[in-house]
């Protein structure tokens, strides 16, 4: 991510397909959400991608069309299941959509098993040279069941940091336990992840609408850009400068992971910003799960986001979305502390350009 491996185009996003990754623990109720988001109207023009179609137990009198791992639904919904790995099933999708042999889908959405890890699927869309030039994260959906989810966090890695690194949180099975029981759980989630919005839903049903513009689809500042970095959940919170503080909220405890949250009021140069996040990936890169962020780079606003050591092209807004032009990055890490992230990019600003960001 280096000054001279960056091209700002006008707009980075226009025209790429979005993707949404629907994860979740076992037994989470992510084959119920995808099948009855398949019968949806909503879903005329979406390709889902699943590990197994027969998991999802469609009803025969909606396909219109099979083949080997694709099932074409009356809707005009695309159901692809995984057989061999996400890269290449993106890339025949796309492939197939080119050359007319399945209809042009605006949308994917893609479900992940209930032990995977999210980040490599999310690192995959940012590094494979060829999905990076068609396709898009949008967002990343965690669901958590309100029964076993406690339980889930303290005890299963994968969990943890599939509500960690997730975009929006639905608890599901709500009906099946009380309400305080879903406060306790919905404490547990806002430690590990103080941005993403929490919803309650029953049986799988969802409009589609909720799972989708969650990232950013444009250069454009708008509103939407401050909910992707998570600003809008803390817009009452203020800060010593009196202005909104993003990802203000975090961990009330000493968990190893967490939320952090810095802000920086000088202006960045790009080379001294990327200095610093290479060092940090190169040394923490496996404990820094997440980060997103707006930076001031000399006075123009620029956004980044990435997972562990891999992080997508970033994109200069065509104006900062408010009068707040400081730099604002959140990370979710495990064992790390903000002052040494802070400190790092301190050192790295001036030992390269002999001055400090503050």
């Amino acid at each position: 991510m280096n000054e001279r491996s960056v091209t700002w185009s006008r707009d980075a996003l226009a025209g790429k397909i979005p993707v949404t990754l629907v994860t979740g623990f076992l037994g989470s109720g992510k084959t119920t959400l995808i099948s009855k988001l398949l019968l949806h109207p909503e879903m005329r023009r979406v390709a889902v991608v699943i590990n197994e179609v027969g998991e999802i137990g469609i009803d025969h009198d909606l396909v219109t069309m099979s083949s080997e791992n694709i099932t074409l639904l009356a809707n005009g919904c695309i159901c692809c299941s995984v057989r061999t790995d996400l890269q290449e099933t993106l890339r025949d999708l796309f492939a197939q959509r080119r050359v007319g042999e399945v209809f042009d889908f605006d949308r994917v959405i893609v479900e992940t098993t209930g032990l995977a890890d999210p980040a490599p699927v999310v690192q995959t869309l940012a590094s494979d040279t060829l999905l990076a030039a068609h396709y898009r994260l949008d967002g990343l959906i965690t669901l958590v069941d309100a029964v076993n989810g406690s339980g889930q966090i303290k005890q299963q890695t994968e969990a943890i940091k599939q509500i960690a690194i997730a975009d929006k949180i639905f608890i599901t099975k709500s009906d099946l336990t009380g309400s305080d029981d879903i406060k306790i759980l919905s404490g547990l989630i806002r430690e590990l992840n103080a941005q993403a919005p929490i919803e309650l839903i029953q049986n799988g049903e969802v409009a589609p609408s909720a799972l989708i513009d969650l990232g950013l689809s444009s250069s454009r500042a708008s509103d939407n850009t401050l909910r992707f970095l998570g600003e809008a959940l803390v817009a009452s919170d203020t800060t010593e400068h009196g202005g909104r503080y993003l990802g203000q909220r975090s961990s009330s405890h000493d968990a190893s992971v967490r939320t952090l949250s810095l802000r920086f009021t000088q202006p960045f140069e790009w080379t001294s910003f990327t200095a610093a996040l290479e060092l940090l990936t190169t040394l923490r890169g496996p404990d820094l799960l997440r980060m997103k962020g707006i930076v001031n780079v000399e006075g123009e606003p620029v956004v980044v986001q990435g997972v562990q050591h891999i992080f997508h092209t970033p994109v200069k807004m065509d104006r900062w979305p408010s009068d707040d032009q400081d730099s604002r990055l959140v990370f979710i890490v495990r064992h790390m502390d903000a002052d040494v992230i802070r400190q790092l990019f301190q050192a790295v600003g001036a030992v390269t350009h002999g001055k400090n960001s503050k």
